[in-house]
């Protein structure tokens, strides 16, 4: 898969609106009487959220792979729409629904800000499953620091231009080190060269591409945050309104 399909480096790429990406229409989602999903027992001394693993979509996946609502996130780690439900909506989520067996939860990076958001992901998946939703949310608190650093790397016209002939791996550590995320999962424990292998990790970029590919060409996805919750898209972005949807269909 050629790496070109990424989106472009370009200061109007990392200015694209990121919410919208729900509510127009993929099916209806579930419904079902409220509490109607029964709970399911973790594996013995362990709890939901601790069973976590990579899907065949190239996402991440919380809790009882068997539930009966399965909830998916296309998300990018710089949309501020997607941090606001990452800083209200995560925990919840987890303690009410995921720990519950009833519902999973999966996580898609989908790049909508091109070449931060690419940053962001790699390194976000580099330390494996047991961190990823942990960093995740961690990266959504921190998100208005890295967006205040976002907006002035912009601006900087020397260094995007330096960029746009670069690979994708080049384009991803330049951005890794000038937004301060490289620095922010040292400080989580990964290694400098581990963190920069994944960076240049050519397998995880094409699986990045793909999750959006299919996104697009096969969930409708146009913006994030987008919900599909039991392959319908879920009509909001926000927890109340996910909420909403999760017990309407059961939860």
């Amino acid at each position: 898969m050629k790496h070109m399909a990424l989106p472009v480096v370009a200061a109007v790429a990392l200015l694209t609106a990121c919410s919208g990406g729900a509510g127009d229409g993929n099916g209806s989602t579930p419904s079902a009487p409220a509490g109607s999903v029964k709970a399911v027992a973790a594996p013995a001394g362990q709890d939901w959220t601790q069973v976590v693993s990579l899907t065949p979509a190239g996402g991440y996946v919380m809790g009882n792979p068997d539930a009966a609502l399965k909830l998916v996130e296309y998300g990018s780690r710089t949309c501020p729409a997607c941090g606001a439900f990452g800083q209200t909506g995560m925990r919840p989520l987890e303690e009410t629904y995921v720990k519950s067996g009833k519902v999973s939860y999966e996580f898609r990076d989908f790049l909508v800000h091109g070449p931060p958001d690419l940053a962001a992901a790699l390194l976000g998946r580099c330390a494996g499953p047991q961190p990823f939703f942990p960093i995740l949310e961690q990266m959504y608190i921190d998100q208005p620091k890295f967006l205040d650093t976002q907006m002035k790397v912009a601006q900087d016209e020397a260094f995007l231009r330096q960029t746009q002939t670069a690979t994708p791996a080049q384009v991803a550590t330049a951005w890794a080190e000038r937004m301060g995320y490289l620095e922010f999962i040292k400080q989580r424990g990964v290694p400098e060269a581990q963190a920069r292998a994944c960076l240049t990790d050519a397998k995880t970029i094409d699986t990045l591409t793909k999750i959006m590919q299919d996104g697009t060409d096969k969930n409708g996805v146009t913006g994030t945050p987008t919900f599909i919750l039991n392959d319908a898209k879920v009509d909001g972005v926000t927890w109340a309104q996910v909420e909403a949807a999760l017990k309407n269909a059961g939860a």
